[in-house]
Formats: C-alpha cells, structure tokens, sequence
C-alpha cells in the first residue's frame, strides 16, 4: 500500500490511523534517512536515523529498494524487510514520495495498490508544515517548492484521496485497501 502526497499531505497520518486498528498482516515500512530526527521521533519506529557514510554504505550494498535526496537529505527504504514481509503474506504500507512509489511499483508490482492524497489546497499544506514546529522557515519553503512537481506527477497515481476531512480520507483509503485485497491478495 504506497501512500503518497507533498510534505504535509497527511500520509503517516493516514497509515498511523489505520495501523492502530491492528491488522495482524498490516506492517509498516521504516525508511532510513539521513535527516535529523524530530522531537517524538524514535529512531527504528518512524525512520532509520543514519549517517551520510551509512547511507551511501547501503546504496552500495544494494540494500534499499528505492531512495532519493529529498529536502537536502537522503532517504530510502531497506529491502529485507520488505521482501520477507511479502514472502510471508504481509500487506505492507509505505508513507513514501511520489519518485519512491514508482519505485516500489516498479519493484513489486503484484503487491502494490498506488494511492496519492490529494491536499486541500497549498494554504492548507502551508498552515500544517508551519504547525508542526519540526521545520525551519528554509526547511518548509524546500517541501513546498517541490510541491507542484509531486502534484503533477500524483496525477500519474490510479487512485486519489482527497485529503480535506480526515476522517474521510481514512474511510476511503481503507475502502480501497478493502477492494484491493477482495480483487486479487
């Protein structure tokens, strides 16, 4: 389940809600990256805090299914966990940009339902990165400069969620998470 939209957007949230129900087979795919860890951040829980070295160390080895610099820093996503977790019937969910959903689409097309949350409006992504107190001024301009390229290539997604009531858009990624799985897991 690639869950994509611009910073902002609503996607771990969304997954977070979802998870919570506690789905035995839902897993949640942990990027690495290399940007600093935000106030109740864990590492291992919401990303894999590492170094330039380390990630540039992983790229080599061949250990990240797809990865990207995003805002000035790098982030990926490990391939183990992903391919043992499909291996035993998981349905994994990834909180990933537009450019790493296509990645994993492309890695693992039998299992992968591609949705982009649509956002209510650029104010709206603008009020909720400013909100979060997690970003400087710099850091929220980087993620809403590369908005519209993630808009225009979310255009590209099979499935949109429009992201203006939460709980909505909760309601409508688990219906089509539901007929997904009724079609073909």
């Amino acid at each position: 389940m690639v869950i994509s939209a611009p910073s902002g957007g609503g996607k771990s949230t969304v997954i977070r809600h979802i998870l919570k129900e506690g789905n035995p087979r839902y897993r949640y795919s942990i990027s690495a990256t290399t940007r600093k860890k935000r106030p109740l951040e864990t590492h291992g829980v919401d990303y894999w805090f590492v170094d330039d070295n380390t990630f540039q160390q992983m790229i080599e080895q061949d250990a990240l299914v797809e990865y990207e610099r995003v805002h000035d820093h790098w982030y990926g996503t490990p391939k183990k966990p992903i391919e043992d977790w499909l291996a035993q019937g998981c349905i994994v969910f990834f909180d990933i940009d537009v450019h790493g959903a296509f990645s994993i689409q492309k890695h693992f097309p039998d299992h992968t339902l591609m949705i982009f949350l649509d956002p209510p409006g650029r104010e709206t992504l603008l009020r909720r990165l400013s909100g979060r107190g997690t970003e400087s001024e710099q850091e929220v301009a980087l993620r809403l400069h590369r908005m519209d390229m993630e808009l225009e290539l979310g255009q590209r997604f099979p499935n949109h969620v429009a992201n203006i009531v939460l709980k909505e858009a909760i309601t409508d990624v688990k219906q089509l998470i539901a007929k997904r799985l009724n079609d073909s897991w």
